[in-house]
């Protein structure tokens, strides 16, 4: 389980296709690895991934990413050099500062606009329709897995405003329009849409 809130970047330096998988190393800050123990879940760019190996003291980890995982999400995309997303799974006791997030990506947005000024950045991303239904203006939303609020919705299309600190901290302030991002939906806001389709569904109103 995560919050949303990202601890740092990393950078891929290795990429090994296999059959059905791929193995991703990335070059870590040794900070962010202390007490990581062998089958660690870590999320990257929001994707939980279990640590296969690492090592601290040269500040790298790996991870094997299955093809359902490689379909539904941007690491299939990852190359050497590529920088990603990374939060250590929450701890007991832990603040939590964004949103309770699981690491299980529903699927891909596109970038379609970005604006930027001196201070703040807003974007657009489009998202694919089985999401629709989920997102909602001021709600919760995980990109890349970042916890963020939803701007305005129009037509499947959801803004985000974006400050300095998330630009610095996170890799939004590299990306560009045409790129895919990860997307989990807020749980709670999926429960309440299923619960209610269920009932109108029985009532004979949907």
């Amino acid at each position: 389980m995560f919050t949303g809130i990202v601890q740092t970047k990393a950078k891929v330096i290795q990429v090994v296709e296999k059959e059905q998988f791929r193995s991703i190393k990335l070059q870590v800050e040794p900070e962010h690895l202390q007490a990581l123990q062998r089958g660690a879940s870590i999320a990257i760019n929001g994707t939980c991934l279990t640590a296969t190996q690492f090592d601290v003291g040269q500040g790298w980890v790996e991870f094997d990413v299955i093809a359902e995982t490689l379909k539904l999400t941007n690491l299939g995309l990852l190359q050497v050099g590529s920088l990603v997303n990374l939060e250590r799974s929450l701890k007991f006791g832990d603040e939590i500062g964004g949103h309770i997030v699981s690491g299980h990506v529903q699927g891909v947005a596109e970038i379609v606009d970005i604006t930027r000024t001196s201070d703040n950045c807003s974007i657009k991303l489009r998202l694919p329709a089985p999401l629709h239904p989920y997102i909602f203006s001021k709600g919760f939303i995980a990109v890349d897995g970042i916890s963020l609020t939803v701007g305005e919705v129009n037509d499947g299309v959801f803004g985000l405003y974006l400050i300095p600190e998330t630009l610095t901290v996170t890799t939004l302030g590299e990306r560009k329009v045409g790129d895919l991002l990860n997307i989990e939906m807020d749980q709670q806001s999926i429960s309440i849409v299923q619960t209610v389709e269920r009932v109108l569904a029985a009532r004979g109103l949907s």
